[in-house]
């Protein structure tokens, strides 16, 4: 049967430097260049705690004990369908979100949404891009597992996988064990992207209408929208997109978009940038490489794979459950780039030498401290502020809390 596979204890770097992962991989599926880097990579991950451990940091944080996160494609069936259970039972819980200010908020997986609607500016700049999205990822991750009983930890996408044939894939095959199919046909332009002709806009692919497969195609979206990019969404009755506003969710899965995140780009990311700076705006496509037909940057084609309402609305996007795979599997690459020197780069952060850097950020954020590890990221009702250093190391940051690698 369909994901019903086999599992291996991976063995590959044993006798090496004497430690392998405890949770296992789908062996039907090929390793990629990147998945190799990581492998090559956990030495120093060990050597970098180890580290750590003799300065008196990280005390509780081992490559034993670490959370470790997953491809979808490589959990078991069983573990795919308690998450997408875990999820449902969120969109079920009574919001805390303010009613006064997000009266559209239906449940906790909008709370979500709206601070992601309401804090753009602060979570998409270039300081805070990174940190504060693996913060939020974090607590999206916490309100799963204490609210909703969920056993395992936030899974990721490799875009790589997803690139030939997305649509009988684990993620999306309108399973029960999956994360709901494609939208149905549903015509539009395409997304806009920040190129010259004919790079200015991601084409559609086959989608763009309601979901109507699998756990979610009855999930109803309530925010927004504020950028969509599909075609007759209803208007949000508020300006700011945060009255009700009930709908179906929407998705055109997109393989012209995905095809800008196959593992070539991303290893090429890694490997070939070695300042934050580089390493930030090659992640968003900047500038635009030469003759690419692809020139989407990691982060655009990544995100674009779920388009449709509110995935492929900047603003709303957390509103498709799929966006945290998306950012968790940037959250991956931003942790397999900072373990390839992490004395250097664990609290390297961009923006502090590039006035001109490309702003991912819909507004610009607020005035910065003279050290910028002093930075507070604040989610608002989602969670409480905290200096942006305490995100940069996800072995031991959070105060100690936060200890999880991928796999």
């Amino acid at each position: 049967m369909k994901g019903m596979y086999g599992v291996v204890q991976l063995s590959l770097l044993v006798g090496a430097w004497g430690w392998e992962y405890k949770t296992k991989r789908n062996p039907a599926i090929p390793l990629d260049v990147v998945d190799k880097l990581q492998d090559e990579t956990m030495p120093k991950v060990q050597a970098w705690l180890d580290k750590q451990h003799k300065a008196g940091k990280a005390k509780n944080c081992t490559l034993e004990n670490a959370a470790v996160r997953q491809e979808w494609s490589d959990m078991t069936v069983e573990a795919r369908q308690e998450y997408v259970r875990a999820v449902l039972c969120l969109q079920k819980k009574p919001p805390r979100a303010p009613k006064d200010k997000v009266p559209g908020s239906l449940n906790r997986f909008d709370d979500f949404v709206a601070t992601h609607m309401t804090q753009a500016g602060e979570l998409h700049g270039p300081t805070n891009l990174f940190p504060a999205h693996r913060y939020f990822i974090y607590v999206y991750e916490k309100a799963l597992r204490e609210e909703c009983g969920y056993k395992g930890y936030q899974p990721y996408m490799n875009y790589d996988r997803y690139v030939a044939d997305p649509f009988s894939s684990l993620l999306f095959d309108g399973s029960t064990a999956s994360m709901s199919g494609n939208g149905e046909l549903a015509p539009y332009n395409g997304i806009p992207q920040p190129f010259p002709r004919p790079y200015d806009r991601i084409p559609p692919d086959q989608g763009g209408g309601c979901v109507a497969t699998g756990p979610f195609k009855d999930m109803v979206v309530s925010l927004g929208p504020k950028g969509s990019v599909v075609r007759n969404i209803p208007a949000n009755p508020q300006r700011d997109g945060l009255g009700s506003n009930p709908r179906c969710l929407r998705r055109d899965v997109n393989r012209f978009s995905v095809a800008g995140a196959r593992a070539n780009y991303t290893h090429h990311l890694i490997t070939q940038h070695n300042d934050v700076d580089s390493f930030y705006n090659r992640y968003l496509g900047q500038p635009q490489l030469k003759n690419d037909p692809n020139p989407w940057g990691v982060h655009n084609a990544g995100h674009y794979l779920i388009g449709g309402d509110p995935g492929g609305d900047f603003y709303c996007s957390p509103g498709d459950p799929l966006f945290y795979f998306h950012h968790g599997m940037l959250d991956r690459v931003w942790w397999i780039w900072q373990m390839q020197d992490p004395e250097k780069r664990i609290n390297a952060v961009p923006g502090q030498t590039m006035p001109g850097g490309h702003n991912h950020g819909r507004k610009r954020q607020t005035a910065k401290p003279k050290n910028v590890l002093d930075s507070i990221i604040d989610l608002g009702w989602t969670a409480g502020p905290l200096r942006l250093e305490e995100m940069n190391d996800q072995l031991g940051g959070y105060g100690g809390e936060m200890c999880y690698i991928y796999v």
